[in-house]
C-alpha cells in the first residue's frame, strides 16, 4: 500500500519554524511533537530565515505612480487657477 505525501500549509511550517529558532525546545522534541521530520524543520527553518528579509523590503514614502498621478492633477488646478482669473478679469467687478 503507498503511503500519501503529507502537505503541509504555509502557516504550520512558520509555526514550526518560529519555534525552531526560539530554541526552547530541541529538534527531537519538535519533530516528536508536530509528526515531521527534523530535516524538514531544519529545512523550514532555513527558508524562514532566507525569507526574513523580504518583510522589511516595503519602502515608505509616496509611490512613484501615485507621484505622476499627483503631477498631472497639480498641473490641472494651475492651469483651472490662471483660466479663473482670466474669466475674473475679462467679466469685471
Amino acid at each position: 500500500m503507498k503511503r500519501t505525501r503529507r502537505v503541509f500549509s504555509s502557516e504550520f511550517k512558520a509555526k514550526v519554524a518560529l519555534e525552531a529558532l526560539r530554541e526552547v525546545q530541541t529538534l527531537a522534541e519538535l519533530a516528536t511533537k508536530y509528526e515531521v521530520h527534523p530535516n524538514m524543520i531544519t529545512s523550514w527553518k532555513k527558508t524562514l530565515l532566507e525569507g526574513a528579509g523580504g518583510c522589511f523590503d516595503t519602502k515608505r514614502g509616496p509611490d512613484p505612480n501615485n507621484q505622476e498621478l499627483l503631477d498631472r492633477l497639480y498641473k490641472q488646478i494651475g492651469q483651472m487657477q490662471v483660466e479663473n482669473d482670466w474669466l475674473k478679469k475679462k467679466l469685471g467687478p
